[in-house]
């Protein structure tokens, strides 16, 4: 029938892009991450990295940012070793802790304190920032630099700077640094942090000399090696910023040439390096224009990404001071948090630091909402359900309409009929015929398809958020879910855990084996809501509609948990709601005759 038929298109249609994303470009991207990670466990083992020198800069007028080489050294130390071998001043805010290296003032040891690994509460807290030397260096660096020639020492890397005895970075305590360059300038370096994850680094120059002095402020965020990634499509991990007009710029680190850096000039914004739920950014006074770059270098084996910006030329009379101040983003994307520091500082469009996606109109306020609800509920999986409900509520008159389009088509199924056997042997005319009829009967015929094309939307943004937003990391359902992010960790080729036996461990099946109770239930809820209305009569169709429950059962499984429930939630309330709209117009609901008749014909089949 017609409204089957349109029912068919749409779900083949969300069929193909699940299928088509499954395996064109999940897997290439996982295949392609686990090749990366190969490479990256063979140069290891025969590398030694070590702490970075200064780059050699350029000619030109103005100069660059200081970039860092990550050349080898003499042996790989441990994170630990690395910590020890500089002189630290020690940070611990609610949410951080770790330490700023007197060597260079660098910030290289952020431990999140509120964030573990694993849903197991005694797994490690999460490591973003590192030092040189250890075996995944990640740090932000700012300073001051001079044009290419100039016979002026300033601090660099190895500077030792100098600290009040007993120093601590708190929120109510700041980090005050001094260096004396010895030809008349003292350098004043500031650190202030929140509770959260913003620092504010102000830095300050006096000139104690006789002669003058031109100096260029700049940030840096820096990363050693080919850090581990998703390595999933949707997913934006590497340098990332808003550079002004130029808007939000992101180049993964396979894109990144050593020979290409991407370089523009911008008034405010950010920049830095972005993993999934952590990032570190550096972010210059949004009123000041920068040189903002994405940049990249592989030296003795080892690659280093850097997102650095240059501020303008700053001249110092003797006698005289001038003053940076620049901010450092480093800690967890919690959506309140970073869309609080946008309105907070006025940093340009920083909520994008979150990757929203190109659908960000439906994605960001899609949980807004279900982080509110989530607030009045305490569950993020009750909130998900309940949101599945409102967005049936706002969508039930679309979705009435398209239900009583489909009951006026299974009214005029006597005419459909009489109309096919007239013109059995002239598709056209029969063709034709039909949509006369619909339209006598102001009919639409795509009408049926749109209630699961509403779906598509709404089901790729659920999945948006569950994959991107660190509130979804870890959050508990009921039961054995503990986490709504992660697929449904049961299966039932082990009997839900009572056997014991792991059967992902299969060669080349083994994903596919991970077949949890929620899809089960998915599955089920699927074949029930299709069941709701006749088979068609192409026995092809019938057919793919049998089994596609199934397929999508298999497919889910490996999706967030989250998705799945509410995909299961969803197919329950349209079972729902489209029982009551057909009753409503007067039509029989033969959901039991159907499933009746299902049966039916396998135990003919086998009799």
């Amino acid at each position: 029938m017609t409204d089957n038929r349109n029912m068919f298109i749409a779900i083949g249609l969300s069929l193909v892009i699940l299928i088509g994303w499954q395996y064109f470009i999940a897997l290439p991207q996982a295949e392609k991450q686990r090749q990366i990670q190969a490479q990256q466990q063979a140069a290891q083992a025969t590398q030694t990295p070590s702490p970075s020198a200064e780059a050699a800069q350029g000619g030109g007028a103005a100069p660059t940012a200081p970039g860092s080489t990550g050349v080898a050294g003499s042996r790989v130390m441990t994170r630990a070793q690395a910590l020890a071998a500089t002189p630290r001043v020690a940070i611990e805010t609610p949410s951080l802790r770790g330490s700023i290296s007197l060597r260079g003032a660098r910030a290289d040891d952020l431990t999140l304190s509120q964030f573990r690994e694993t849903v197991d509460p005694k797994s490690p807290n999460i490591v973003l920032l590192s030092p040189s030397g250890s075996p995944e260096p990640f740090y932000a660096e700012f300073g001051w630099t001079v044009a290419p020639g100039a016979n002026l020492p300033v601090p660099g890397p190895d500077t030792l700077w100098t600290a009040e005895a007993g120093a601590k970075l708190t929120p109510a305590t700041p980090l005050v640094l001094t260096w004396d360059n010895g030809q008349g300038l003292l350098f004043r370096r500031t650190f202030t942090v929140d509770d959260r994850y913003m620092f504010t680094v102000k830095d300050e120059v006096e000139n104690k000399g006789a002669a003058a002095a031109t100096l260029y402020s700049y940030g840096l965020v820096s990363r050693h090696g080919m850090p581990h990634t998703q390595g999933y499509y949707i997913l934006h991990e590497g340098l990332i910023g808003v550079m002004g007009d130029h808007g939000l710029q992101e180049v993964t680190y396979a894109k990144m040439d050593d020979a290409k850096p991407l370089a523009m000039k911008a008034t405010g914004g950010w920049l830095g390096i972005t993993d999934k739920y952590w990032a570190a950014t550096v972010i210059p006074d949004q009123k000041a224009q920068v040189d903002s770059r994405f940049s990249s270098s592989t030296v003795a084996g080892t690659r280093t990404f850097q997102a650095d910006y240059l501020g303008s030329a700053q001249s110092i009379a003797p006698g005289a001071s001038i003053a940076s101040q620049s901010r450092l983003f480093a800690g967890a994307k919690e959506v309140a948090v970073v869309d609080g520091y946008e309105r907070q500082y006025g940093i340009d469009r920083f909520d994008l630091l979150i990757d929203w996606g190109w659908f960000y109109f439906i994605t960001k306020p899609l949980f807004l909402v279900i982080d509110w609800i989530y607030k009045l509920v305490g569950n993020f999986g009750v909130a998900i359900l309940i949101v599945t409900v409102l967005l049936k509520g706002i969508f039930f008159p679309l979705a009435n309409k398209s239900y009583a389009s489909m009951a006026k088509m299974k009214a005029l199924q006597p005419e459909m009929m009489a109309i096919r056997e007239r013109y059995a042997d002239d598709k056209v005319k029969q063709q034709q015929a039909t949509m006369e009829l619909y339209k006598k009967e102001k009919i639409n015929p795509v009408a049926g398809c749109l209630p699961i094309l509403i779906q598509i939307p709404v089901f790729f943004a659920l999945y948006k958020v569950l994959f991107v937003t660190i509130e979804m990391r870890q959050a508990p359902f009921f039961g054995w879910i503990h986490d709504l992010s992660a697929p449904d960790p049961t299966t039932v080729f082990n009997l839900f855990g009572l056997i014991p036996w792991d059967p992902s461990v299969v060669p080349v099946l083994g994903p596919y084996l991970m077949l949890g109770a929620w899809p089960l239930i998915m599955g089920v809820t699927m074949w029930v809501q299709m069941k709701l209305n006749p088979a068609p009569p192409d026995p092809t169709q019938a057919m793919i509609f049998n089994y596609m429950p199934i397929i999508f059962t298999f497919m889910l499984a490996h999706f967030a948990a989250g998705l799945v429930i509410y995909w299961a939630w969803n197919n329950t309330l349209s079972v729902l709601q489209q029982a009551v709209i057909m009753r409503r117009n007067g039509v029989k609901i033969e959901l039991w005759d159907n499933i009746t008749r299902t049966f039916s014909k396998k135990k003919t089949a086998k009799g």
